[in-house]
This record gives structure tokens, sequence and C-alpha cells, in this order.
């Protein structure tokens, strides 16, 4: 029995975190706590866990992504005027999934054919592509990229990013449905078992056949679309986008969803189900803060004490398992 728990643990620690989190909410929220507040937290995970899925694909290799952020809001830009002109909610998902794969791509190719360091090469286009999404919203004499609300589509797009099907809403089953379909890839497809072999030891990985330059392309090109597809629930659901503060530390929020939902960030351990938690955990933090009226500024302080013990639990059963 004692065995079945401690493996229980070492593979789901991210559920019991998230049902310990999800207890202090019940306990500080009380009798206000409804089934709609429940059924908010995958609303309000949505967005942010929908990056997170694609940024789990790359710590799984054992890289990292640090232009997320950057990318979501120059995608999203670009996805707007885009949109503004075509007047086609499914021309403005394929765009926004498009942009965010070729954002990818340029760091897949730098990262994986040039052989550049990851966290260097998107350091950069952080950089680069928040600058670019402010350049254009400057010469346009905005301050943010917003749909056209006279436009046809606009109302069936509004619509779409805050209805709900059965009391979920419809971005929560989108995020519910990608995080289903990368699970089935990293558990049941030999491309599953390529990012895990890559992330685990890379010169092992290149004697077994797996075609390492590639692989490491293709995580980046599916993070950006997992970012540009979150890119369009974002715009569905508030119509608009900052440049300068929308997407701002989404880079540091998922990768720390991602590492509370068990993904180690040496690469080629965990699974993309805890990414779900993770993401929720993170949600639920924001909710503890606001109903025991703390400052919000403390909110970060928080997210990084729970991400610095997340990293310690993995240390932890790492250690564990090597004695």
């Amino acid at each position: 029995m004692v065995k079945k728990l401690k493996s229980f643990w070492s593979q789901y620690n991210f559920i019991v975190i998230f049902l310990g989190i999800f207890l202090i909410y019940l306990a500080i929220n009380g009798s206000q706590t409804t089934w709609t507040s429940v059924t908010n937290i995958f609303l309000h995970s949505a967005i942010l866990g929908t990056i997170a899925l694609g940024m789990g694909m790359i710590i799984l290799t054992g890289d990292i992504d640090l232009s997320v952020g950057s990318s979501f809001v120059l995608a999203g830009g670009l996805t707007i005027l885009f949109f503004n002109k075509v007047n086609s909610i499914f021309l403005a998902l394929v765009m926004a999934v498009l942009l965010g794969a070729v954002f990818g791509l340029i760091n897949g190719i730098l990262v994986g054919k040039f052989r550049m360091p990851a966290f260097i090469v998107t350091l950069a286009t952080m950089l680069i592509y928040r600058s670019i999404s402010q350049y254009m919203m400057n010469e346009l004499g905005q301050t943010r990229y917003s749909v056209d609300a006279t436009l046809s589509k606009y109302q069936p797009l509004f619509q779409f990013g805050n209805g709900n099907f059965l009391t979920i809403s419809y971005i929560a089953l989108v995020f519910l449905a990608v995080a289903l379909l990368l699970i089935y890839v990293t558990t049941s497809t030999k491309y599953g078992k390529r990012v895990y072999a890559l992330g685990s030891n890379e010169k092992a990985a290149l004697l077994a056949g797996v075609n390492v330059v590639w692989t490491r392309i293709s995580v980046f090109v599916l993070c950006g679309a997992c970012t540009g597809l979150a890119t369009f629930l974002k715009i569905a659901k508030d119509t608009s986008f900052d440049p300068a503060t929308s997407g701002k530390n989404y880079e540091l929020y998922s990768i720390a969803a991602v590492v509370i939902g068990g993904i180690s960030m040496t690469g080629g351990r965990g699974k993309i189900l805890g990414i779900i938690f993770g993401t929720m955990s993170f949600t639920l933090i924001d909710k503890i803060i606001t109903a025991l009226g703390m400052n919000a500024l403390l909110n970060d302080t928080v997210k990084g004490v729970i991400l610095l013990l997340a990293v310690g639990l993995q240390m932890i059963q790492k250690k564990s398992k090597s004695e």
C-alpha cells in the first residue's frame, strides 16, 4: 500500500498539489463558492494553459521559449488587423495559428539547425516581437489593437469567446481539447517518444535514429501554434490587445505552470496532463489572494514561493530515485 502511494505521488503529485490549493480556496471562499465559480477556473486557465501546453512540449526536450508572451501579442495585433479587413472568424483563426507557428519556426531553426542556445534566441525574439508590436501600434496612432465592432462577424466572435456549452466555456473546451490531443501525442505516438528521448539524452536519441534537428524545430513550431491559438481565444474573449501589457509575463507563468505540473526543466520527464492542473493551480492562487483581500502586488510573491516548492519537490524525487 505504501509503495502504491509513493508511486502515485511520484507520478501524479501535481493532482495532490492542485487539490490542496483547491481545498484552501474552498475554505476561504466558503459559502460564496458556486458551480459557476468552479467552472470559471477552467475559463480563466484556458488562454495561459494553451500556451503552457506548447511550452511543455519544448521543456520536455530540455529547451525553453521566453518569447511566447511577445509572440502572443504580436500575433494578436496582426490577427486583429487581418480580421478587420477580411471579416472572417475562420480566416482569423487560421491567421493567428499560422503567425504563431511562423514565430516558433524562426526560434526552432535558430535553436535546432544553427545550434544557438534556446535561452538567448528566445530572449532576443521576445524583445523583437513585442517591440515590433508596439511600433506598429504607434505608427497606426492608436493605443490598442481592437476588433471593429461594426463588422458583421463581431458579435459571433464575441459570443464564441464568452459563450459556453453545458456551463463550460467554449474557450475552456478548446483548451481541454488541445490538452487531450497532446496527451495522446506524447503517450501513444512515435513522435511523442522521440520528444522524450531527446529530452532524456540527446546523444542516445541520435544513436537511436531520432532526427534531433527536426524534432527540436517541430516542438518550437508546435509551441508557436499553441500560442497563436491562445491569441485567437484572447481576441474572441476580449476583442482587443494592448501591445504594452497583453501577454506580459506569460513566458514566466507558462513555464511555472509546466513545472508545477510536474514536468522536469531538464527534459525527458513529466506528463502533459500535469500542465492542466499546474495552470489551474496558478488560477486558484489568484482567486485565493482576491478572496483574502490581499494586495495584488503580492500575487507573484506567492506564485514564486509555490514554484520554488515545486522545483524543490522535483529535486527531492530525483534524488530519492537515484539512491
